[in-house]
């Protein structure tokens, strides 16, 4: 995952916090007694947001003021609707926060642009690229097929499995679930006997190309990446499914991220 972006303002490096909401009101700000404490927000009791109904609504106490988009947000103001296809982020100081969904979970994801590991990041060991670790996958396709895949949270939601990646390596045939996210490339999530030795412990991430013509696929490990959950605690990061873990060593790609 490029440096330049984990160390943006939308990275993972600035995550500072992740609070499950439940139904109804839950108190929030800088003291300890708030149901949701917000480290070095300057505000002791900002005020409360309220879940109802799959809508989260922030309310705020008389006299605190917070931004959006560099203008005033309202006292109460809809933090997270299902029908919005973005959330609005609130700003305070270095402070950022928003509301997520998974599955029928509510949270609101902190970050600190001032966070200490974005400026001790020093970047992400790699193997060295080898062409050998690039192969040509045969897609076999599987309309509407689902697989269950499991996250870090414990959470298993069934996603759309529309091909299924065949591919030799040193005279050995393996297959790998590939998912569809919507977009114009597939989404692979693996395993392999590099994971909590060189590479990081909860497998890695490989996007590629949809398939041509043929219906083949380029599959290159050597753009292997970490998930989130290797940068910071805060992230809510899928699983590879039992079928995705191989048991060869795929030493390509980057390494573990020794931040905790």
């Amino acid at each position: 995952m490029p440096g330049a972006r984990l160390k943006s303002e939308t990275g993972w490096l600035n995550l500072a916090g992740l609070f499950w909401l439940h139904e109804g009101i839950n108190s929030f700000g800088g003291a300890a007694n708030n149901e949701l404490v917000f480290p070095l927000m300057d505000v002791d009791q900002a005020g409360y947001f309220m879940l109802q109904n799959g809508k989260v609504v922030q309310s705020l106490l008389a006299g605190v003021t917070f931004t959006l988009k560099d203008s005033l947000v309202p006292s109460t103001f809809v933090v997270y609707n299902p029908d919005s296809a973005r959330q609005p982020v609130i700003a305070n100081n270095s402070l950022r926060w928003f509301v997520i969904k998974r599955d029928s979970k509510y949270g609101v994801r902190l970050r600190d642009l001032n966070h200490p590991n974005v400026a001790s990041f020093q970047g992400i060991e790699r193997f060295p690229v080898d062409a050998r670790w690039k192969v040509t996958a045969r897609c076999e396709s599987t309309p509407g097929r689902t697989t269950p895949i499991t996250n870090v949270l414990g959470q298993t939601i069934a996603q759309s499995a529309p091909c299924v990646l065949v591919f030799v390596i040193e005279g050995n045939e393996y297959r790998l679930d590939a998912l569809d996210e919507g977009a114009d490339e597939l989404f692979i999530i693996f395993g392999d006997a590099t994971n909590t030795k060189e590479t990081y412990g909860a497998g890695r991430y490989l996007y590629a190309p949809l398939p041509d013509s043929a219906g083949m696929v380029t599959l290159d490990f050597n753009k292997s990446v970490n998930p989130p959950c290797a940068f910071t605690e805060f992230a809510t990061c899928p699983l590879p499914p039992p079928q995705n873990v191989l048991d060869i060593a795929v030493n390509a790609g980057e390494k573990n991220y020794k931040l905790h």
